[in-house]
């Protein structure tokens, strides 16, 4: 079978993936969907992740620099708490930048994506790929919105507004493509949400939707989103995705390799209506950019 439902889950395999991801190149294009990137987009560079690419992997970062409780050495969001309550939020946030270092160039889709008249592109990871594709094009009419810890902020700030150049804006402008960066971005200010903290305000605001900026709001009312990357594997995850989700038209859709799903990722693709299109990231972003048919050929050793 090449489509299958597993409880209200539904699966999208073999050919019929293909044609999805044909649709959803159109859809994009022609700025009908909203592309949710995930850090699994690194893994598809031949050279390797050149920074952590999971939370996972930012823990044990972290942890190289101050070992955390075995109960706790595994969650990102936790041993950055302890290392924000022993060593101050200072050092979290200088760590983090460390980590986070190091230049990443953008992946094919970041590029091509980059192209697009996207209304909006979500980001949710530290990285910057996008933000450098955008930069690279040389785009004039984009504005990157970031999550910020309120740990630094007085009064009801939840993001900050950058031009491509780094330049802090007072507002969002109305521009042609807004960069959602809900959990922050290593550049350029080194913004970071990531403890335990820095999400007990946003999470008891968000599902009233008011740490999500306006412009994301509006635009994404008329259109569906594109999860690709994206893995559902803690509740943090799912929790954002579902809001900034919220209020959406839809359709949506999630490329993902389904062997590797959890059964509570699984739960959360079929309660949130996210069609499955049974694929690994980096075959996806090859289809999505034009190289599916020569992948598909490789693979068959024609080419």
């Amino acid at each position: 079978m090449n489509t299958m439902t597993s409880g209200h889950l539904v699966v999208i395999r073999d050919s019929f993936a293909e044609r999805q991801l044909d649709l959803l190149k159109k859809a994009l294009a022609a700025d009908q969907v909203i592309p949710y990137l995930g850090p699994g987009l690194l893994e598809i560079r031949s050279a390797g992740p050149p920074v952590p690419h999971t939370p996972e992997a930012v823990a044990a970062a972290l942890n190289k620099r101050t070992p955390a409780s075995s109960k706790i050495r595994t969650n990102m969001w936790s041993v950055a708490q302890y290392i924000e309550q022993r060593r101050h939020r200072r050092t979290l946030q200088v760590w983090m930048a460390e980590i986070f270092a190091a230049p990443v160039v953008p992946t094919i889709l970041h590029a091509w994506l980059a192209t697009l008249p996207l209304s909006v592109i979500v980001d949710s990871w530290y990285d910057g790929a996008m933000r450098a594709a955008l930069i690279q094009t040389r785009r004039t009419d984009v504005v990157e919105i970031q999550g910020v810890t309120r740990a630094h902020e007085i009064g009801d700030i939840w993001t900050k507004a950058y031009d491509l150049s780094g330049i802090l804006l007072e507002s969002a402008p109305a521009a042609k493509t807004v960069l959602y960066a809900p959990h922050g971005g290593a550049r350029p200010a080194a913004n970071f949400l990531v403890a335990d903290s820095d999400y007990v305000e946003v999470l008891s605001e968000i599902d009233i939707q008011t740490p999500i900026p306006d412009l994301v709001k509006e635009r994404r009312a008329s259109r569906g989103l594109f999860f690709i990357g994206c893995r559902f594997n803690d509740q943090m995850l799912r929790t954002y995705a579902r809001q900034i989700m919220k209020r959406s038209n839809g359709p949506h859709f999630a490329a993902i390799d389904t062997a590797t799903l959890t059964k509570n990722e699984r739960r959360f693709l079929a309660a949130s209506a996210i069609t499955v299109i049974d694929m690994p990231t980096g075959q996806a972003a090859a289809r999505l950019v034009g190289l599916g048919e020569t992948l598909h050929e490789a693979k068959r050793g024609i080419v």
